[in-house]
């Protein structure tokens, strides 16, 4: 176990902690002695996670939730109080797109369908910042506490297509700043807000979107990759540096800001 970062103890909760991302974050951090609680609207997926993690030696738990309501957020906030007396980590790793909120080639802007782009504004908007509502009460009381969002490469630099992803998590980067600023002036420098801004990287998806059946690149992956320096998409470990550096007090004077891992993505131009 690597002890540079000292979370031995902590107690984590990681929203859509059963995803790709998610699963991989509550990995990472069960091996650096974390208790991890996995929270998804499926339960079995979420003691899925759960078993894979304790099988490797870690410790973790499963809790029940929808992240666009409050009330179930409460219930688990209650839980984890009565159960371990505080919470030291959220991450927000619920969010996610639909194919009626983007645009394809052969579409307009006025085909795309409201009640999606409502959707995905609402997962991964409303899906941050209730959880961060709900959960900062006990890092506000505890004078202590740490806040991860997940971003993305297209808040900052708008993708085509993808209108209202793109938008939902440009959101979460002036939320991300903002809170910050909530926090620390109102309950002190222990409470951090950072967030991290993956790249592209491959899950279920965007994986038509990117790769064919036979696993080459779609025109859309060739674009993406040529605009990658690094030259491939993302694997879920390449976040283990930032996700551990935000998680830990190396990182104790960082608040109000967005870690790019994206192989060069955004620093791209012609």
């Amino acid at each position: 176990m690597n002890s540079i970062f000292n979370l031995e103890g902590k107690i984590a909760l990681i929203t859509g902690g059963a995803g790709v991302l998610g699963s991989n974050f509550a990995n990472v951090l069960a091996k650096q002695g974390v208790i991890v609680g996995i929270v998804s609207q499926s339960i079995e997926k979420a003691n899925k996670t759960v078993a894979a993690i304790e099988n490797n030696g870690g410790k973790a738990f499963a809790v029940q939730a929808n992240v666009l309501k409050k009330e179930e957020l409460e219930k688990v906030k209650d839980f984890i109080v009565e159960k371990y007396g505080r919470l030291d980590i959220l991450i927000n790793a619920a969010g996610g797109n639909m194919p009626g909120a983007t645009i394809q080639p052969d579409q307009a802007v006025y085909d795309m369908k409201t009640n999606d782009l409502q959707q995905v504004v609402d997962l991964n908007i409303i899906g941050t910042m209730l959880p961060t509502q709900v959960f900062s009460e006990l890092f506000a009381k505890q004078k202590e506490g740490n806040v991860i969002n997940i971003s993305s490469t297209s808040a900052q630099r708008p993708l085509t297509r993808v209108v209202g992803y793109s938008a939902a998590k440009a959101a979460i980067d002036n939320f991300t700043k903002w809170m910050s600023v909530e926090l620390a002036s109102k309950y002190g420098e222990g409470i951090r807000v950072n967030a991290i801004s993956p790249g592209f990287f491959i899950g279920e998806q965007n994986r038509a979107l990117l790769l064919k059946p036979d696993g080459n690149l779609t025109p859309r992956g060739e674009k993406i990759i040529d605009h990658t320096p690094m030259g491939r998409f993302g694997k879920p470990e390449d976040i283990d540096g930032a996700l551990l550096f935000l998680c830990s007090d190396m990182s104790k004077f960082v608040t109000g800001t967005i870690i790019i891992v994206d192989g060069g993505f955004a620093a791209t131009s012609i």
